[in-house]
């Protein structure tokens, strides 16, 4: 990505850190990081992250914001709102966390072709465990704060992810990457951020078979 400028698709997790840092890597210049929300702009889809944590992360990267809210029937159409705005830019590069789930590969890649949008995939097909080991020896931070109790056990909310919790996950038969949404993350710090995001646990909820550990800043 020799001085190429890209928009990161940011989660506010591990995944689309490592993706963004990979980019940054292989020479790529950040310039802004999108997030999709909640309808209501209130919490981030699927890690259910507030506002203020997001902006919070962005502020420590030192780029600029850009969010969209939808619910999952108008998300494709915000989805390329939000990348047709990068194109007009002069961001023609867009940064996603895929692994190895080809189904959702493919529709990135279609979506942004729509708008003209390169779709970068900087992890795809890398082995998992591989991935996170590189992203914990790299020095990023990261904390567990959704589970499905359907696929794993409620009491690894909270937990910092490390190369032991990867090892009690796995001797459990849970995929470690929590690629088939086992889990979710948050991550505070890293060598892509200028400063430690603060961050305080707050209450658990429990909603549709999942645990979600609320988060603030301090």
């Amino acid at each position: 990505m020799n001085n190429e400028p890209f928009v990161a698709s940011w989660s506010g997790g591990k995944d689309s850190a490592m993706a963004y840092y990979r980019a940054l890597q292989s020479g790529g210049v950040a310039k802004r990081i999108w997030t999709m929300f909640e309808e209501d702009k209130e919490r981030s889809k699927s890690h259910a992250l507030p506002l203020e944590i997001i902006q919070a992360q962005a502020e420590s990267l030192a780029l600029p914001l850009m969010i969209r809210g939808a619910n999952w029937k108008g998300y494709e159409e915000q989805f390329l709102d939000a990348m047709k705005e990068c194109v007009d830019a002069g961001i023609p590069n867009g940064v996603f966390g895929d692994i190895d789930l080809e189904d959702h590969l493919t529709w990135v890649q279609t979506a942004c072709a729509k708008v003209d949008m390169n779709a970068i995939h900087p992890l795809w097909m890398e082995p998992r465990r591989k991935l996170l080991e590189e992203f914990v020896n790299a020095g990023f931070e990261a904390y567990i704060i959704v589970v499905n109790t359907r696929m794993m056990p409620v009491e690894f909310i909270g937990r910092k992810f490390t190369i032991e919790l990867m090892d009690e996950l796995e001797a459990l038969g849970i995929d470690s990457c929590g690629e088939s949404g086992e889990f979710h993350t948050v991550v505070v710090d890293g060598p892509i951020f200028k400063e430690r995001v603060p961050i305080v646990f707050k209450e658990k909820h429990r909603r549709d078979g999942y645990v979600f550990l609320s988060v603030g800043l301090e």
